[in-house]
């Protein structure tokens, strides 16, 4: 028998059988009935909707496919959540609809919804809930000088700016000077953190220097502010968020002689610290603070350029602050590099010391900072007192005094060439009367702050000919009405390894009163920084190119790394 008869006499035989055959083939049908219709079902389909952008009131056109070509009763449009209501239809085809925007239109997504189904969303933004940028009203926000009283002085004189809309708060505010520079007709690249902190660094302008509490007073219709050292005369202005003030007129000149800033040098700097994980078992953070280059007169751009990696602070106290975990970088250097852009300028003084008087304003901020002792200047030493009046003698002025130290120094010391690891004090440098540049400066400048004479330390580089860069030390005293005055007393005793561009014929009279353009200063005195970690481990850098309390401080634990700082590193010079 075969299988198409057995099939049969089964199918004959067993009614259950027929039933279920039966079954199985309505089911099936339907099946195939269903897979039809879902193939062949049009969901609608958006193309474009315009407008995107719009308000209450308009008509908006809702372009696509498979709509229909009427609206059916299950048919409609929703904007931004909302269903457009039957009198809000002008219009339905297959291809398109247009609708008229209710009064309470919101911004959200568009759909079509269809019998066959729900269109993918376009996406409609209400006019009236879009962010309009409001030009400002120059006439109300900029800030207006109307008067600056006294309108002439020197280095150091307090005027007083008056007008409106300079702000409550100084905050980013600053009031700009003409610059006292023989290329200040010239304006130079783009920098952040130049004295015009609005954007391009211009040798045309020099801001007034907080470092040196040049800002006394800042409210929204007065400003007591000082000349700043390195000032020309001409146009002043005060620049706030808003905008920069019409121009007042100032003249500027020094009674005890002239001072000029010249020959101007960029270099493209390089400092790099690298740090090994040799052994944490727990987890420990390290912080690192990298000096930045100042900002002053004679050096009026210092930009980052570059950092790798991104800094958690790129400037803080003139630091840059990077912190890792070392238990993430087991087995593993980091490097960390800064590149910079440093524009310097020699300074050239001339001053005649009859004009030269005592400081009369001994509560000036700038005087109280500059006179006091620190962890690296012993003024109130007695031993250091003791020296200084004997040096001096019956002398009063204080331009003399300095130079009578100076020229103590210069002929009864020795100055080694180069930089010496040594734990000797400076009371050791006045006994032994010996020492490095470091030794030095720190004890000259000690000298000099001991007769109330402002007086800092400066930490930096020398750069020489071969662009090699050296740590370097030298010092500034200050002259009421004049300003600051540079004195390099290794460089004076022509004492180091060092190859200048150009060599000054008489470097012991050259270096008192000037400076060449290839001192690039990192620290203006000391540079107190309070630790970030409780009961961290401190790094100290003796004898480095910055004056700073740490440079590197560690959480507290048992830990096992090592860093090392690299001096910096001269790229090139324009």
């Amino acid at each position: 028998m075969s299988f198409s008869q057995t099939i049969s006499v089964l199918y004959r035989k067993y009614p259950l059988l027929r039933i279920s055959v039966f079954i199985v083939a309505i089911a099936l049908i339907i099946a195939l009935i269903s897979l039809v219709t879902i193939e062949t079902r049009q969901v609608p389909e958006i193309t474009s909707i315009s407008p995107a952008v719009g308000t209450a009131g308009d008509i908006m056109t809702i372009s696509g496919t498979h709509f229909g070509e009427k609206q059916g009763t299950s048919d409609y449009v929703e904007v931004g959540g909302s269903r457009i209501t039957s009198n809000g239809y002008l219009h339905w085809s297959d291809k398109q609809i247009r609708i008229i925007l209710p009064t309470n239109i919101q911004d959200g997504l568009v759909i079509v919804r269809t019998k066959n189904g729900q269109s993918k969303p376009g996406f409609f933004a209400n006019t009236a809930d879009i962010p309009v940028l409001v030009p400002p009203d120059t006439q109300t926000s900029l800030p207006v000088i109307s008067s600056v009283s006294p309108s002439s002085g020197s280095y150091g004189t307090l005027i007083t700016i008056s007008g409106t809309n300079f702000g409550t708060i100084r905050g980013n505010a600053f009031v700009k000077f003409t610059a006292n520079r023989d290329d200040a007709d010239q304006t130079t690249m783009s920098s952040s953190s130049t004295e015009d902190k609005q954007g391009e660094f211009d040798l045309q302008y020099i801001t007034a220097n907080e470092n040196n509490y040049d800002y006394e007073y800042w409210s929204d219709s007065e400003i007591r502010v000082r000349i700043p050292d390195g000032a020309a005369s001409g146009p002043l202005s005060v620049n706030t968020e808003k905008g920069e003030s019409n121009v007042s007129q100032i003249d500027i000149h020094l009674p005890a002689g002239t001072k000029s800033y010249t020959s101007r040098r960029t270099y493209l700097l390089q400092l790099s610290e690298e740090i090994e994980n040799l052994d944490s078992k727990n987890p420990t953070t390290v912080t690192m603070r990298v000096p930045r280059p100042i900002v002053n007169a004679s050096q009026p751009m210092a930009e980052m350029t570059e950092c790798n990696p991104q800094p958690v602070i790129p400037d803080y106290k003139n630091t840059i602050i990077h912190q890792i975990e070392l238990v993430r970088a087991t087995g593993r250097k980091m490097r960390f590099s800064q590149n910079f852009v440093v524009s310097t300028y020699s300074v050239q003084t001339a001053i005649n010391p009859s004009r030269v008087r005592p400081f009369s304003e001994k509560k000036r901020l700038l005087y109280l900072a500059a006179t006091q002792p620190d962890n690296l200047i012993l003024s109130r030493n007695p031993e250091i007192m003791a020296a200084a009046k004997e040096i001096i003698g019956k002398e009063s002025n204080p331009y003399k005094q300095v130079k009578l130290i100076f020229d103590y120094m210069l002929k009864q010391f020795e100055v080694y060439a180069r930089s010496r690891r040594s734990n000797e004090s400076i009371l050791d440098t006045l006994k032994k009367k010996r020492g490095d540049a470091y030794d030095c400066t720190v004890l000259f400048t000690s000298l000099v702050r001991s007769l109330n004479i402002p007086c800092l330390p400066i930490s930096g580089i020398l750069v020489d000919s071969d662009l090699k860069a050296q740590p370097h030390w030298w010092t500034e005293f200050y002259i009421e009405n004049f300003g600051w005055v540079p004195v390099d007393i290794a460089l004076a005793k022509d004492a180091l390894e060092y190859k200048a561009f150009k060599k000054p014929e008489n470097p012991s009279e050259f270096y008192f009163g000037n400076l060449d353009g290839q001192h690039i200063a990192f620290s203006r005195g000391w540079n107190e920084v309070k630790p970030a970690l409780i009961n961290s481990k401190v790094v100290q850098r003796q004898k480095s190119y910055a004056f700073q309390s740490i440079w590197e401080e560690s959480s507290a634990g048992k830990v096992n790394y090592s860093t090392l700082w690299n001096d910096p590193v001269v790229l090139g010079i324009y």
